[in-house]
């Protein structure tokens, strides 16, 4: 509910207010009290609160029949209860298996007197007990995307409805199905999760079972008493069945709180008992000696083996109210309340009258209902406080949460009078009861990736603000980059106001795609800090729409919505390029070439973790709009650049050029969009780039570097040393620079990256970050420097003719051995002083240290461990010249191996300036091409269909296909390539009985499910089967594209 109908229905309640002050019995509140005299009044008398004369209770005529003098009562929730049901279906507390009332106290049929024992009751509920496995398909509310097991049970066989827990319901997107104990299973329907209890129904279609008849249980909630032995059935930490037993001992204990944002129960009592269950337990019945549910398992404390179960007395209301096709009316106003007891009430002020009223009217309760907390904006708000004591609505005594809800359900859109207790002085309010389905969600849109709902009855509970706003429930690419996570609360998107779901589709609908908009947002941890991020509408990547809940059916239909515009021509910008002043040169030389690079993710592919990157990029040739930065601000190929000048206007770019040994790219954006900006080329010193001379340890440099906040830092320092680069195969894998040599400085400052110069701003080296992984596969940078005649070969091929330079690989991972060890390795005499005679000082050769990839010649011809001492006839003495062959097809060797000297002709693997080309999705699945840092991890490549990422709550994700495998065969075919592949799914998806609804009956339990071979790096392979879905998962694919703006063109394959 937004604001406006809040105020509404507020104003709704004066005209009552208004008749309510014409009673004589009424004294106006003082000023102090802050509350409207429309809204409440002040009663003359605590007897007034009550109407009429508060009679006590007497026994049931069953009850003083039975002559059982010395009855034992239970303090807790069933006494309480008895109020509610009537005297005859109360049962006594019991510690013994044998019941103490009588059969027909107890609800137990004739047929099943005499013969109270689990085994015959265990096997017999079995066959209703089922194992639920779900997938949470997208983050909504309360809930993320995941997948998870479950328990659940018949409670009516004919319609095919099963009881489970409203987190296992959802109120998200689900799919689910059931597996019966003859391993059976059937598809479920999310057809009810109430709104505030943790309950739900599933249902499904009985003609589906062929081997079994599915049993139902009873719900008994008057059985529960306090001492009464049970079995906690169901899927106990991921068991299909395990059996726990335990003791009721408590009927009256307060709902577990799982957490502040997390889906939390309110306004009800929760059973308790040491059966101690655990994850997958949920949804499990428990069960008393004749088979009969007196309660729902719902959670467990994680410091004891409580567990805590949810009375039934409001899940059998609503599973009457839906057997007969009804609606399940449910009110609120918006107040949570807690059960206090008498001396507790006395210290907040309640009246010994009132309290010896409302005992001889209850004795069995030793409490009260008090106000603890009302929502602002809300139904209550302004007539109920904190710490309020309800005595009565309309006029009739309450005394717990049963009754309170009762009358709310029965009275959605009208006035309840509540009479209450606040510190010395009765009052009576109207308060109009609002459909709690109003605030509840059941609309989601989906845009760029994330997902964003109208803010949720339950979240605003936890955090004490009014039940309205869009929600961010998963901030996917669009809202991520201007810092919108999961749990804000979006305002404003560019200048349009967006209170609700409606308003947010239409402010996105007249948004320009790619441009630049401020969004207005707060946190629900800083609800009164408000928050202004710029962000980009990059929506290219995903879909736009919105989904709909199916209140019958439980499925979400989806509807598309207007895309933002398409992006307008270009406008140029022009923005005045700073100096820095004297104190910072030779800064001043360097820094009007510098640019800020922002790069964004959509996908975790090519082993990324991360979506979101930026550092400091190089201008390397204005006129073509050419930009150098580190491979730790754009490492993969797959996203949206973003190009900041000047610091002042932003461009959009694309990947142009990803190195494949050195820890460089090169992004490019278009020159017309900075009009006259006075951007100037990065200049290079001649000798430097040409490597003629390189930095060594001992010369000193400027380093003109980008601090955190993107302000200049220029520092004179010397080069401490130049050693080979070292980084560590990552999981995922991904790329890492190798056989390259890096620089060290004495003292370096904290930055995002930089270059070195000299006095005169001509650079003579990068300075970068360098990303790894430690050992516990931890991500690490370092900032390291490396030599500008890695980037001569990029430089002259991009800005001399604008094509990607050829780069070739030996394909091995090479790293330094001295001549000592070469010595002991049985390096000759005479080639030891050709060495040293070369090298001078510091003579050393380079050796294999690993082999990257076993596909191609080079890796068949080259072995770990032997000694480079050639190339083309010129002793292998620099690094340069093996890590990155340029243009060279076929390099002639001369390798020291097993103490021999041996010539081999080994021919260089091209590497792609962009790894990856192509990605397809397929049931939550991106599949791509083994890229080069996959081939390094693996002894032989089973297959060129490669899972690099699984979504979250996706068929892949629920069925174990994992990240790092190889898909070798659909449906028993093999798909050698990713051409194979998405033919196959082609072939799927024109075949019609795949995913016909009309099945044979021998063919019904596997028409969805589609069989794959696949392989782990180890090179063990298994057969999975997925259940394919298209509506939540539907097939596409998306191929580099140089002619699209962002590089990359999206194919829907339905």
């Amino acid at each position: 509910m937004n604001a406006e109908e809040t105020s509404r229905s507020s104003d709704a309640d004066r005209p009552n207010a208004q008749r309510m002050r014409s009673d004589s019995n009424i004294d106006q509140p003082p000023e102090s009290t802050g509350i409207s005299s429309q809204r409440i009044r002040r009663l003359s008398s605590p007897s007034a609160l009550l109407h009429g004369e508060v009679r006590v209770r007497r026994a049931s005529l069953k009850y003083a029949e039975a002559g059982l003098t010395g009855r034992r009562r239970s303090l807790a929730y069933a006494d309480l209860m008895a109020v509610f049901y009537p005297p005859n279906v109360m049962s006594q507390p019991t510690v013994t298996e044998t019941p103490f009332e009588s059969a027909e106290w107890e609800g137990v049929a004739d047929m099943e007197v005499g013969v109270a024992n689990w085994e015959p009751m265990l096997e017999k509920a079995i066959k209703s007990v089922v194992s639920i496995k779900a997938q949470c398909v997208r983050s909504f509310d309360t809930e993320t995307s995941g997948t998870y097991n479950a328990t659940g049970f018949v409670v009516d066989a004919e319609a095919g409805l099963i009881l489970s827990n409203r987190h296992v319901v959802n109120p998200a997107p689900v799919v689910a199905q059931a597996i019966f104990s003859n391993y059976e299973e059937v598809e479920l329907q999310a057809v009810y999760r109430d709104p505030v209890h943790d309950f739900g129904f599933f249902r499904f279609d009985p003609a589906r079972l062929r081997f079994m008849q599915a049993e139902s249980i009873r719900l008994a909630p008057q059985k529960a008493k306090v001492g009464m032995e049970i079995r906690v059935v169901g899927n106990d930490a991921g068991e299909k069945l395990s059996i726990l037993a335990g003791t009721l001992a408590r009927l009256d204990r307060a709902a577990p709180e799982y957490g502040v944002g997390e889906y939390n129960d309110f306004n009800t009592f929760y059973l308790q008992a040491a059966s101690g269950t655990s994850g997958g337990s949920s949804g499990s019945p428990v069960l008393d000696i004749y088979g009969d549910a007196v309660a729902l398992n719902a959670g467990g404390s994680t410091r004891a083996a409580s567990s805590f179960y949810l009375p039934l007395s409001r899940v059998k209301r609503a599973l009457d109210l839906i057997r007969r096709g009804e609606c399940v009316p449910r009110g609120t106003i918006q107040a949570e309340f807690e059960h206090l007891p008498y001396d507790e009430l006395r210290r907040l002020g309640l009246d010994m009258s009132i309290e010896t009223k409302m005992r001889e009217a209850f004795p069995a309760s030793q409490g009260m209902l008090a106000v603890r907390t009302v929502l602002p904006q809300g139904p209550a708000d302004g007539s109920l406080r904190s710490g309020d004591i309800v005595v009565s609505i309309d006029k009739q005594p309450v005394i717990d949460f049963v009754g309170f809800e009762a009358r709310a359900d029965s009275a959605i859109g009208a006035d309840l009078r509540v009479g209450v207790w606040r510190g010395d002085k009765a009052y009576e309010t109207c308060v109009r009861v609002q459909d709690m389905d109003a605030i509840t969600p059941h609309r989601y849109i989906e845009v760029g990736g994330g997902v964003v709902n109208s803010l949720s009855y339950q979240v605003a509970r936890s955090y004490g603000i009014p039940a309205a706003g869009v929600y961010v429930a998963s901030s996917g690419h669009v809202l991520s980059s201007a810092g919108a996570w999961r749990g804000t609360v979006i305002q404003t998107v560019g200048s349009t106001p967006t209170p609700d779901l409606d308003s947010f589709a239409c402010a996105f609908a007249v948004l320009s795609e790619g441009s630049r908009v401020p969004v207005r947002f707060f946190t629900l941890e800083q609800p009164h800090r408000q928050k202004v991020a710029i962000m980009s509408v990059d929506t290219h990547w995903h879909a736009l729409r919105m989904a709909t809940r199916d209140m019958h059916t439980g499925s979400w239909i989806y509807g598309d919505l207007p895309p933002p515009t398409p992006a307008r021509a270009i406008e140029p910008q022009t923005a005045a390029v700073g100096r820095l002043p004297p104190s910072l040169a030779p800064g001043d030389a360097v820094w009007p070439s510098v640019v800020l690079v922002d790069f964004h993710c959509p996908y975790l592919v090519d082993g990324m973790k991360d979506t979101q990157f930026s550092g400091p990029g190089f201008v390397i040739d204005k006129s073509r709009g050419l930009v150098v930065c580190d491979r730790d601000t754009v490492p993969i190929g797959l996203g949206d650049v973003h190009v900041t000048i000047a610091g002042s206007v932003v461009v959009v770019a694309r990947v142009r050029l990803l190195h494949p040994v050195y820890n460089f790219a090169v992004v490019q954006y278009n020159p017309r969009q900075i009009g006259d900006t006075q951007v100037q080329d990065l200049r290079f010193h001649p000798e430097y780039l040409s490597g003629e001379r390189r930095l060594a340890q001992g010369d000193a440099v400027y380093i003109v570097a980008v601090s955190g906040d993107q302000s200049p830092v220029v520092r004179h320092t010397r080069v401490a040393s130049r050693s080979m680069v070292s980084t560590r195969e990552c999981l995922p894998p991904r790329f890492r620079c190798m056989n390259v040599e890096g620089i060290k400085l004495n003292d370096h400052p904290a930055c995002q990256g930089g270059v070195l110069c000299d006095d005169a701003g001509l650079v003579t080296g990068l300075w970068t970050s360098v990303a790894s992984q430690d050992s516990s596969h931890k991500d690490t940078t370092t900032m390291t420097g490396f030599d500008v005649c890695l980037l001569s070969q990029t430089v002259t091929a991009l800005c001399g003719s604008d094509h990607c330079p050829d780069v070739r690989s030996l394909d091995a991972e090479l790293w330094t051995i001295r001549l000592a060890a070469a010595r002991a390795l049985g390096l000759s005499p005479a080639r030891i002083r050709q060495i040293e005679d070369a090298c001078g000082e510091n003579p050393r050769l380079f050796y294999v240290l690993g082999i990257l990839s076993t596909e191609t010649q080079a890796s068949k011809l080259l072995h770990t461990g032997d000694i480079i001492l050639e190339k083309n006839g010129h002793l292998a003495t620099d690094i340069n010249d093996l890590g990155a062959i340029h243009d060279d097809k076929l390099v002639r060797l001369v390798v020291l191996r097993d103490g021999q000297e041996t010539a081999l002709d080994v021919p260089t693997t091209p590497l792609p300036s962009l790894e990856t080309t192509r990605v397809i999705h397929w049931s939550g699945a991106l599949v791509q091409l083994p890229y080069r840092a996959v081939q390094e991890q693996v002894r032989s490549m089973p297959s060129s269909v490669y899972v690099s990422c699984t979504l979250y709550g996706s068929p892949a994700n629920c069925y174990g296909l994992r990240p790092g495998m190889w898909i070798t065969e659909v449906e028993g075919r093999s798909v050698a390539t990713v051409d194979q592949f998405v033919a196959m799914l082609e072939h799927m998806r024109l075949d019609r009985s795949f995913d016909s609804q009309e099945q044979s009956a021998s063919n019904i339990q596997t028409a969805r499910y589609v069989r794959l071979t696949v392989v782990n790096k180890a090179l063990v392979s298994r057969v999975i089967s997925l259940r394919v879905d298209n509506h939540y998962w539907p097939p596409w694919e998306l191929i580099h594209d140089a002619a699209t703006p962002c590089g990359w063109k999206s194919i829907q394959h339905i």
